[in-house]
C-alpha cells in the first residue's frame, strides 16, 4: 500500500512530502513468500513490466514536426506525422524526438536518459521505448538479469538471484522550457534474497545490522523519482534544474548500472563507494548551466543533497535535511568524447561510522564509437576518498569497454584496482569495540564476458552470455582468500528496445 504524508516545510528541507511503502508481509517474510527459494516467481513480475512496455509505448505513434508535412518513414517501422494540435516545439527537442537519439550536446542534456543529470557522449545509442501522447512523449527503458554465481576462494559465495532496473520517464513544453518527470524502479529487494548478492573482495553497507563482505547490496525498491526542468538561454546555452526527493546528486559519472560501457554486466564494481555511489541519495536539489563553444559543450552543476546512504530496508524511502554538497563540471569535445571531474562533502555517508564525514573527488572520460552493425562504448574512472575525521584515504580506478559487432553479439571487459579498509578483515562479523577503520590494500579484478542477443519476442532483446572475474590479491589478504580466486557468472538478460540499432 502507498500513502502520502505531509511533514512541515523548512528551508533546509523543502520537500515536505513523503511516499511511505507499507508491505504486509514485512519485508523478509514477503521476500520468502515471493520466492519460496526460487526467483522464477519474481522474474515472471518483472518480465511482465517489460512485455507490457511495447503495448503502453507503441512504436508507430505520431511525433510532432515544426511545420506540417507529410508522414514520412523516418526509420524501419516507424512514421513522423504532424500533430496540428500540439504546441510549438523547441527545435532541439523536436530534433532529438526525430532523430531518437541526441545530434548535439544540448539534446544529450534533454534527453535525460542518463543516471541523474550526468550526460554520456551524445553518439551513445540507449536503448527505450518511446511514444507521444497528446503533449507528452513517453518513455520507457531498463535492464534485467537472472544470473547463477560461482566463486572459488574460501570467502566465495554461490547463488541464484537478479539484478535489474527499469525507468518510465514523460516530457513536455511547459511554458519557455521542458518539464520532465522521470521515476526509477528495482525489483532487487525481492530478488536479491539475504540483502546481498556475491561479489568477492566488495565491501561497504550493511545487512541485518552486520558489515556486508564479499558482497554487493540491492538498489532500493524507489531509486529515483524527480522532476527536471530546462530553460533555453539563447540558442547555445541551456539552464537547467533537477528535484528529486530520490536521486542522484552532481558527483561522479553515470553510475555504472546506466552507464554503456556496463550494460551487458550483471555485477557491480569494486570501487562503487569511491565512484558512484550517491547515484540513489535523499532529497537532491541541483542547478546546471550548459553552454556550447561550437563543437564543445561544458556544463557546470552544483547539488544539495542528504548524506547518508539509502539504509538497509531497500522497500522504504529514506529522507533526511540537505546537510552535503556537490559541483561538477562536464565537458564535451564532441560528439563521441564526454568528461567530467567532480568534489563533494559527504555528511555522514556510512552507518558503520556516523561521526565520519567524507571528501569524495572523481574524475572520468567516456569515449563512444558507432560503426555499422556495432558500436564501442568505454569509460576510465578515478575515485578518491577522504575520510574528515582522520583524512583516511582511498583511491580506486576502473577501465570499461563494451563491444557490440554484428549486430547481436556482445563482448566487455572490465579493470579494477581498488583499495580496501582493515575492515575486510573482519569479514560480516560485527565490528569490535573503538574499531579504526584504515586503508589495508589493493584489490586488482579482471573481468571477460561475452553475450549474444536472441530475437525472441518483439522491442524485447534476450540475452544468454556468460563473464569470468580473476583477481590480483595482496600478500595480507592471500591467507583468507587463496592466491588465485575465480568468479564466474552465467545469466540471461531482457531489455526493451525501440529502433533496431539503439540496444
Amino acid at each position: 500500500m502507498v500513502t502520502l504524508r505531509r511533514y512541515g516545510t523548512s528551508a533546509i528541507h523543502p520537500f515536505n512530502f513523503r511516499v511511505i511503502l507499507k508491505l504486509s508481509p514485512p519485508e523478509d517474510l514477503c521476500s520468502a513468500w515471493l520466492l519460496g527459494e526460487s526467483l522464477h516467481p519474481v522474474i515472471f513480475v518483472f518480465s511482465v513490466f517489460l512485455l507490457a512496455a511495447p503495448a503502453v509505448f507503441p512504436q508507430n505513434a505520431n511525433l510532432p514536426t515544426a511545420t506540417p508535412s507529410p508522414c514520412v518513414e523516418n526509420m524501419p517501422g516507424m512514421k513522423m506525422c504532424p500533430d496540428t494540435t500540439a504546441p510549438a516545439m523547441d527545435h532541439d527537442m523536436m530534433e532529438l524526438m526525430q532523430n531518437m537519439r541526441p545530434q548535439n550536446f544540448l539534446q544529450q542534456i534533454l534527453h535525460h536518459s542518463s543516471s541523474g543529470t550526468t550526460a554520456e557522449p551524445n553518439s551513445t545509442p540507449t536503448p527505450m521505448l518511446m511514444s507521444m501522447r497528446g503533449k507528452w512523449m513517453f518513455m520507457f527503458h531498463g535492464n534485467g538479469f537472472l544470473t547463477d554465481t560461482q566463486q572459488t576462494s574460501p570467502r566465495g559465495g554461490d547463488k541464484l538471484y537478479s539484478t535489474n532496473w527499469f525507468m518510465p520517464m514523460a516530457q513536455r513544453n511547459l511554458g519557455p522550457g521542458e518539464f520532465t518527470l522521470r521515476a526509477m524502479f528495482s525489483l532487487e529487494p525481492a530478488t536479491v534474497t539475504g540483502r546481498q548478492y556475491p561479489l568477492l573482495f566488495q565491501q561497504g553497507e550493511t545487512a541485518f545490522g552486520k558489515p556486508i563482505a564479499d558482497g554487493q547490496h540491492p538498489h532500493d525498491f524507489l531509486m529515483e523519482i524527480a522532476a527536471l526542468y530546462d530553460l533555453k538561454l539563447g540558442s547555445k546555452t541551456l539552464l537547467s534544474f533537477y528535484a528529486a526527493p530520490m536521486g542522484d546528486p552532481a558527483i561522479g559519472p553515470t553510475a555504472y548500472p546506466h552507464r554503456a560501457s556496463a550494460l551487458e554486466n550483471p555485477v557491480g564494481t569494486l570501487g562503487h563507494h569511491q565512484e558512484d555511489s550517491t547515484h540513489i541519495a535523499a532529497d537532491v536539489l541541483t542547478v546546471g548551466v550548459a553552454h556550447t563553444f561550437g563543437n564543445i559543450g561544458v556544463k557546470a552543476e552544483a547539488s544539495g543533497f542528504h548524506g547518508r546512504e539509502p539504509d538497509e530496508f531497500r522497500w522504504d524511502v529514506n529522507y533526511g535535511a540537505i546537510d552535503s554538497w556537490s559541483t561538477r563540471l562536464t565537458v564535451q569535445p564532441g560528439k563521441n568524447w564526454s568528461g567530467q571531474y567532480s568534489y563533494a562533502r559527504i555528511h555522514s555517508p556510512e552507518a558503520l561510522y556516523p561521526q565520519e564525514d567524507q571528501a569524495r573527488t572523481t574524475a572520468s572520460v567516456m569515449y563512444n564509437r558507432k560503426f555499422s552493425k556495432g558500436n564501442w562504448a568505454n569509460t576510465a574512472v578515478w575515485g578518491h576518498t577522504r575520510a574528515l575525521e582522520d583524512n583516511g584515504k582511498q583511491n580506486s580506478y576502473l577501465l570499461e569497454s563494451l563491444l557490440r559487432f554484428k549486430t547481436s553479439n556482445y563482448a566487455w571487459l572490465r579493470m579494477e584496482n581498488a583499495s580496501r579498509t582493515n575492515e575486510l578483515l573482519n569479514g560480516t562479523n560485527p565490528l569490535p569495540p573503538n574499531f579504526q577503520e584504515e586503508p589495508l590494500a589493493h584489490v586488482q579484478a579482471y573481468t571477460f564476458g561475452y553475450d549474444h542477443d536472441v530475437d525472441v519476442i518483439s522491442h524485447l532483446r534476450t540475452a544468454l552470455g556468460a563473464q569470468v572475474t580473476t583477481y590480483g590479491v595482496p600478500d595480507v589478504l592471500k591467507p583468507i582468500y587463496g592466491s588465485h580466486p575465480i568468479g564466474v557468472s552465467v545469466f540471461l538478460r531482457l531489455r526493451p528496445f525501440g529502433d533496431k540499432n539503439d540496444r
